[in-house]
């Protein structure tokens, strides 16, 4: 038989019901971006592989590739930033900063399958270009946690770090850039005992090492900052210190402060993250459902030279999270059948005149085709638990 009937490895059929929870939270989302100000956008399932590639911002390894009609190579859409870029810096290219761009749109990634993840997804997220500044970076986590809060997932911890403080301590440390990346893997990994064996070969003092060891153990708010001020004297980590600090004052009057944590251990893509950086994360999948931060050089990739702050949540795997943890989601389907005899005169147009009012009054209202019996009518609608029948015969609607 072979596969023909089966959906490809990473992709799945969405059912019904599934399927209706998902785009009501997609209305809520376009909803909370619109009221926010940021403006939808769609952007072609299919790019050039060029704007992935040779920008370094993806691996091809990771990208669908087909070819077009003339043999020139695409990609299947891997994220909105890029596409987002892209369309900033061509098509927006005379339209003045700030700009702020929303989607909600279907991703595809190669190899990114399990606990909960496909290897097609719907994502939704916004884009802040030409911006810069710490209330920047906290208007986008604030749109964040609202995201995940619209949709139902209340048990969220999002933590923020800041890429440009490791880049200061590790200029204070004299790291090499060999030692360096070996520390980042170290401190991604929470494994003390590389970061000690590299702190031990530089014969480091014990407060520089101590200030290494807290990277993948620490986290904490304003105390975090704190401590770790007093600790490094390089220009670069302090500045980046207190950045964080007034995004925490920013999230603290979004009354939001309870959902974050700085995790200066917190690292993505070097070569995309300029700044702040922020993941979000609930029970029940091993993987956050929101990623985000600064990426103030991307955009200048594609020849428009402007800062830019963003977030993706993962929609598909939110609602995953969410059915895990015992979120029921609503019925989809008819709440009402109406049916008719087939041998009375008139009958028929009588049931669809009750259906069309009953739509009007807002229900969903299957009207039967097939004919079927009384009995037959209201064993189906046992069958799909639909609530509501009507039968129209000789006496009228009963």
């Amino acid at each position: 038989m072979g596969n023909k009937f089966y959906t490809p490895d990473g992709f799945t059929d969405v059912l019904p019901d599934y399927c209706a929870f998902k785009k009501e939270a997609e209305a809520k989302l376009r909803d909370l971006f619109t009221k926010n100000g940021y403006l939808e956008i769609e952007t072609p399932g299919f790019e050039y592989c060029d704007i992935y590639t040779a920008t370094d911002i993806v691996s091809e390894e990771d990208l669908y590739k087909i070819t077009d009609q003339k043999g020139r190579l695409l990609a299947a859409r891997y994220d909105g930033t890029v596409p987002v870029a892209r369309f900033a810096a061509s098509t927006y290219k005379d339209i003045p900063l700030p700009l702020r761009f929303s989607y909600i749109e279907n991703m595809y990634r190669f190899n990114q399958m399990g606990g909960g993840k496909q290897s097609g997804f719907t994502q939704a997220g916004v884009e802040l270009m030409g911006v810069k500044g710490p209330a920047s970076d906290a208007e986008v986590i604030a749109l964040a946690i609202s995201s995940a809060l619209e949709i139902g997932v209340t048990d969220l911890q999002v933590s923020i770090g800041q890429v440009k403080f490791f880049e200061g301590l590790a200029n204070q440390l004299n790291l090499s850039e060999e030692d360096k990346n070996t520390v980042r893997n170290a401190i991604n990994n929470k494994d003390s005992v590389t970061i000690e064996k590299v702190a031990n070969k530089l014969n480091l003092s014990e407060a520089d090492k101590e200030v290494l060891l807290m990277l993948p153990e620490t986290q904490g708010t304003y105390d975090m900052i704190a401590e770790l001020r007093e600790k490094v004297t390089n220009e670069q980590a302090i500045k980046a210190l207190d950045i964080l600090k007034e995004i925490l004052d920013c999230l603290d009057e979004y009354d939001y402060l309870k959902y974050v944590n700085v995790d200066l251990g917190l690292f993505g893509s070097e070569d995309y993250y300029t700044g702040m950086i922020f993941k979000g994360y609930t029970y029940e999948v091993g993987f956050p459902i929101i990623s985000g931060g600064r990426y103030d050089n991307v955009v200048k990739k594609f020849g428009r030279d402007c800062e830019a702050v963003g977030f993706s949540l993962g929609l598909s795997l939110a609602i995953t999270a969410l059915s895990r943890q015992g979120k029921s989601f609503p019925k989809a389907g008819a709440m009402a059948i109406v049916g008719y005899d087939k041998n009375i005169k008139g009958a028929r147009a009588s049931a669809v005149a009750l259906a069309q009012q009953l739509r009007a009054d807002g229900t969903a209202v299957i009207l039967d085709s097939s004919a079927m019996s009384e009995d037959e009518l209201e064993a189906y609608a046992d069958k799909m638990e639909i609530t509501a029948t009507f039968f129209v015969n000789e006496g009228g609607e009963e």
